[in-house]
């Protein structure tokens, strides 16, 4: 019978204060035990704990199985040994080869001797390839002939003021004439914070064709197309981004060089706090675009050659629209879409957006951001979406091209 008390450790210590005080009170055991609600054996169970552990015997004991902890302990050293003996042996090859030395006993399953394999340290986690998804045609990078073609931007690398703190230069230059649109401070490379410079700079110069940057945050990210929520923005409003290789700052060689103009000019030595490198930033760019001729201009300053752009910022972001026979995709919190009873990642760049899907195959459906192709979701692939790929167009023996297939319809906005 059990204590009927949840105080069970209370309730044993005044049982034995009566059974050590019995003698004198003339109180036979039976009558004790069935004064607490327990059996004469549980009170003699507890009357012998009692003298060979004084009050800490007392306490409850672990009720842990001991049998099945050190089969588990058995089996890990022998998977152990297995792996030393054979390092190329992962873990279905090492369930096999215990089957055999150990063929009359019950083993665990494979992915248990897996999770124990990583426990242990005995194996290097591989991180897997991800699957190819659609192939796009690759675009060449637009020339920059026309002031707002192209657009340069990027973080000046980070230093600090006299006075300790941080200063993060966002950089932002006209391809073709040279002119920098903005040398600027920010608390910090965030999106929010560059979103509010460049929507300053979209109200006042208007929109280029394209910006050109790396692949960094907040600009760049491993997601389809490379996109962020940042960047994802820019493209809807009619804005072409073009993105470096990975660590290849050649590709961006005139902003890098600009970076280094700006370092020795105006953050040599630093300031004394960031409100007064601010003001020499401002100083530097107006003697730059003003006063600074550049040869492959035919020595004229960049203000000589900028005109501000056509296109002026929309008051409200436009928003895609899409054939009435294709799916809305909205996504949750973590950028994934539910689709054949499975959670799909699809990417947190497009948490916020509506984006468009259609069926190309019965198990294939391509996810589209407005008229742009993310990837494709595969049924039978739980990983997520495959993204879509930039490849040249392979060469016929002939040497020419060969058509790629027709990129679908483009989608009004």
């Amino acid at each position: 019978m059990p204590w009927k008390t949840s105080v069970t450790e209370q309730a044993r210590r005044r049982f034995i204060d009566e059974w050590i005080k019995r003698p004198g009170s003339g109180r036979s055991i039976t009558s004790l035990c069935r004064l607490h609600g327990i059996s004469r054996s549980c009170g003699y169970r507890w009357w012998e704990r009692f003298r060979a552990g004084g009050g800490r015997a007392l306490t409850e004991r672990a009720r842990t199985p001991q049998a099945a902890v050190r089969l588990r302990e058995r089996w890990e050293a022998r998977l152990r040994v297995a792996r030393l003996q054979e390092r190329s042996f992962g873990p279905k090859k090492l369930w096999w080869k215990l089957h055999r030395e150990y063929p009359r006993s019950q083993l665990p399953c494979v992915r248990t001797l897996s999770r124990w394999l990583q426990t242990h340290g005995l194996v290097r986690r591989q991180t897997r390839r991800a699957r190819p998804g659609p192939i796009l045609r690759l675009r060449g990078r637009l020339a920059g002939r026309c002031a707002n073609d192209v657009w340069s931007l990027d973080f000046k690398g980070q230093f600090r003021t006299a006075d300790g703190r941080k200063v993060h230069a966002l950089t932002v230059r006209d391809v073709a004439s040279r002119y920098v649109l903005c040398v600027q401070h920010v608390s910090k490379p965030g999106e929010a914070e560059v979103a509010r410079v460049m929507r300053r700079l979209f109200r006042r110069y208007g929109l280029p064709k394209a910006l050109r940057t790396d692949n960094g945050a907040p600009f760049g990210a491993g997601g389809p197309r490379g996109w962020t929520r940042l960047s994802a923005g820019w493209v809807k409003l009619g804005i072409r981004m073009e993105y470096g290789r990975p660590r290849c700052p050649q590709d961006n060689a005139a902003h890098e060089q600009m970076h280094g103009v700006l370092k020795r000019f105006a953050a040599t030595p630093v300031s004394a706090h960031p409100p007064a490198q601010q003001r020499r930033f401002g100083r530097w760019r107006h003697h730059y675009n003003q006063l600074r001729p550049h040869e492959a201009r035919g020595l004229r300053t960049p203000a000589e050659l900028y005109r501000a752009s056509r296109r002026v910022l929309p008051a409200t972001v436009p928003r895609w629209t899409y054939p009435k026979t294709w799916l809305r995709v909205r996504l949750d919190a973590k950028g994934r879409y539910r689709w054949r009873k499975r959670q799909r990642l699809i990417g947190k760049a497009f948490i916020a957006e509506e984006l468009g899907a259609r069926l190309v195959r019965p198990d294939v459906l391509a996810v589209y951001f407005g008229p742009h192709l993310l990837g494709h979701l595969h049924a039978h692939d739980p990983a997520g979406l495959r993204h879509a790929r930039w490849r040249q167009p392979l060469q016929s023996k002939a040497g020419g091209a060969q058509p790629l297939p027709r990129p679908p319809r483009s989608i009004k906005i």
